[in-house]
């Protein structure tokens, strides 16, 4: 994926997962900030999925993840971002494994129409010791709620930032990235 540049130059890459419940936003999130077309995985749900897709919350939800979707931001001529969202339903989780393979941090995207959904992404990324933080989808029309009290609510670690976002809004997923590596250099104790 990483190309090199005329004169040699091969960029540093950086894989960032971008987790979350089922209908959370991944996909419009990474679709975004992507400065290429993303891939997406995206298929139509169907009568088979009644009954095993939860889509309380999100009634006019009508295509789903089933593999990943990926995209990409170039930083810098030095540094590049590799954006990979998961599968949000439990029946996709095998996948996890394979995408969280070296990656520097996860973003979880959390609604707060069905906050418990990302339960599984943050217990997943504290017990693989993955640096992480949630990032709030700030859907029009929903009650909003403070990051304090979401943080609270998720029972989440001091350490971890709680962010609030707008996962269609390119400025606002690359705050939510900024302070993604934010984090992460902290907890590494990286001079910035």
């Amino acid at each position: 994926m990483v190309s090199e540049r005329s004169d040699g130059h091969i960029p540093l890459a950086v894989k960032i997962l971008i987790a979350g419940g089922f209908g959370v936003g991944k996909t419009t999130l990474v679709s975004a900030v992507s400065e290429i077309r993303p891939l997406q995985t995206e298929e139509v749900l169907t009568n088979a999925g009644v009954g095993i897709d939860d889509v309380g919350g999100v009634e006019g939800k009508r295509t789903t993840t089933v593999a990943m979707d990926f995209g990409r931001i170039s930083i810098s001529d030095d540094i590049v971002l590799y954006l990979f969202g998961t599968p949000g339903q439990d029946r996709f989780w095998f996948l996890w494994d394979e995408l969280a393979l070296g990656a520097l941090g996860a973003v979880v995207l959390a609604d707060t129409r069905r906050l418990t959904d990302c339960f599984p992404s943050v217990d997943y990324f504290e017990g693989r010791g993955t640096p992480f933080l949630v990032a709030v989808n700030c859907f029009d029309g929903v009650q909003k709620h403070s990051a304090e009290a979401i943080a609270k609510a998720l029972d989440l670690d001091p350490e971890v930032p709680v962010v609030l976002c707008d996962a269609r809004d390119r400025r606002s997923v690359k705050d939510v990235l900024i302070a993604l590596v934010e984090h992460v250099m902290t907890l590494k104790h990286v001079p910035a």
